[in-house]
Order: structure tokens, then C-alpha cells, then sequence
């Protein structure tokens, strides 16, 4: 004869069976970072928390791989040493046109300073909101850590824009001294600029008055304090470029002619000559020669 269960204990049976259903799907709770052995982190929503989560293979670029981008390599460098050493120096913005170098110097620098105790931690633009979240566990921790926001753009009504205006300077709470912002965006000012905006400036006794738009838009891009600008390359840095990965992905392959005019004709099909569009003709051309 079947046992009947009391209505109570039926009731704790079916909770149960639900629970384990629940946990099935539920995320598991993410490991603390691991400061020691990884280098680079990303900020993770989970349902309404969010996580650093360990980037396990992040990018092994060397400064050495960046190529006609000198100035700007000195000057970013530079601002890290003094921010390793703990001195004076001042979040960054890194602007110009697509596929230059400014993510991958980022990214370079960190596999330079990373034995000494440099740490990357990504964050979307959507989940700048989370900022004084990201930030606060930080604050204690020995290591240097660079904030990483890539392809930074916004509309001036977006969230996520008076949130980094008030990391910058402007929030109550201060900064972590151990935090440095580094931006990449194609804009300089992270905004678009539109003709209205310019039509509400103003000579006032000679001098020029910006509207309260352009105003809005300027004050942001002006609380980093060093700004990097990056610009379409020469024909001759373009293969210059070209030349430097052929030799790296295969040291038997030179720019040669045939190699040049193909490494032209690529550019002019893709519009732009670049660091980014220089290396994907090299491992094009690189891999073609080694099937044919």
C-alpha cells in the first residue's frame, strides 16, 4: 500500500525537489581574484552583482611590436612609470583613427609592468555605473591597476557618462591612488558633435564663448589629464608596418614587390591604412605563400 505523506512534509518534498531544480541554474559563486597569477580581469555583471573575472590568456603584444606610433608610446609609458613609482600622473585618453595602436599599447603595457605588480581590469561602458563597486576592493591592495575602458563613446543623456565624469573628479569619494583610468576612443571629445551645438558660440569683447553643448561635451574629455591623439598613417609607415610582421611571422618573407603592391591594393580596399590592417595583410600574405 502507497504511504501518504502528511501535508506538510509532501509540501517540504516538493520545495526541495525545487530548490535543487533552482540551483541547476544557478551561477556558481565566482572565485575571489587570484592578484598573484593573473594579469588581466574583467568586470562581469551576474544577475544583479557583478565579478572580476580572470582573463586567462590576455594578449601577449610587446611594446617592440608597435611600430610609428613613438611619440605616443614615450608618453603613455612614461605616465606608468610615474604611476608605478607612486608619483603625480594623471588618467588618459587615448583618440584618433581606427586600428592605430591605442588599445594595443594598453595592452602592451601591461605585459611590461606586470611583473612589477601592474594589473588590467576592463570595464564596459555599460557597467560604469559600477565603478565605485569595481574600485572598492582596491583600495587596499599592493598591486597597480589600470582601469580599461576600450571604444569609449556615449549620447549625452547616457548614465554611464555621469558616472565616469564623477570618478574622474567630481565624486565625494576619492579616487584610489592605485587606479589609473585609460580611455580609447575614435572621438576626442567621447561625444557627438553636432553643427547646433556650434551655432550657440558667441563672441564676447573679442573672445570666443563655447554654448552650454559644447561646454557639456568638452568637460568630460578635459578631466583626463593627458590626451594622446592617434592619426592615419603615411604610405610609408603603412609598409614599414607591413614590413616589420612578415619578418616576425615568417623571417624568410620580405617586402618585396609583388608583396608591396598587394599590401597597397589591400589598404585601398579597406579605405585605411593602419597598424591594425598592416598586420592582417601580413598574415594573409604570409599564409598564402606557405600553401602555395
Amino acid at each position: 500500500m502507497a504511504t501518504t505523506l502528511p501535508l506538510d512534509a509532501a509540501l517540504a518534498v516538493r520545495l526541495i525537489g525545487a530548490l535543487e531544480r533552482l540551483e541547476a541554474w544557478w551561477p556558481v559563486p565566482p572565485a575571489p581574484p587570484d592578484w598573484e597569477n593573473d594579469r588581466a580581469f574583467r568586470w562581469r555583471r551576474m544577475g544583479h552583482r557583478g565579478c572580476l573575472q580572470a582573463v586567462r590568456h590576455p594578449h601577449r603584444l610587446r611594446l617592440a611590436d608597435l611600430q610609428r606610433i613613438d611619440r605616443q608610446k614615450a608618453a603613455l609609458d612614461l605616465n606608468i612609470r610615474q604611476f608605478m613609482a607612486d608619483q603625480p600622473c594623471n588618467n588618459v585618453l587615448l583618440w584618433g583613427a581606427r586600428g592605430t595602436g591605442k588599445s594595443s599599447l594598453i595592452k602592451a603595457l601591461l605585459n611590461e609592468y606586470a611583473g612589477q605588480g601592474l594589473r588590467l581590469v576592463e570595464v564596459d561602458k555599460n557597467d560604469l555605473l559600477d565603478l565605485p563597486d569595481i574600485v572598492e576592493p582596491l583600495y587596499d591592495r599592493p598591486e597597480r591597476f589600470l582601469l580599461y575602458c576600450d571604444d569609449l563613446s556615449f549620447e549625452a543623456d547616457e548614465p554611464s557618462y555621469k558616472a565616469l565624469k564623477a570618478m574622474l573628479d567630481g565624486s565625494i569619494s576619492a579616487a584610489p591612488d592605485n587606479v589609473l583610468l585609460c580611455a580609447t576612443s575614435n572621438r576626442r571629445h567621447l561625444l557627438p558633435e553636432y553643427l547646433r551645438d556650434n551655432q550657440e558660440a558667441r563672441i564676447v569683447d573679442g573672445e570666443l564663448h563655447h554654448g552650454e553643448a559644447v561646454e557639456e561635451k568638452i568637460s568630460l574629455s578635459e578631466r583626463f589629464g593627458l590626451w594622446l591623439s592617434f592619426h592615419p598613417f603615411s604610405q610609408d609607415d603603412y609598409l614599414a608596418i607591413v614590413a616589420y610582421w612578415l619578418a616576425q611571422l615568417d623571417s624568410s618573407v620580405s617586402l618585396n614587390e609583388a608583396a608591396r603592391e598587394e599590401a597597397l591594393r589591400w589598404a585601398l580596399q579597406r579605405g585605411s591604412r593602419s597598424g591594425r590592417v598592416a598586420w592582417q595583410f601580413a598574415r594573409d600574405w604570409v599564409g598564402r605563400q606557405s600553401v602555395q
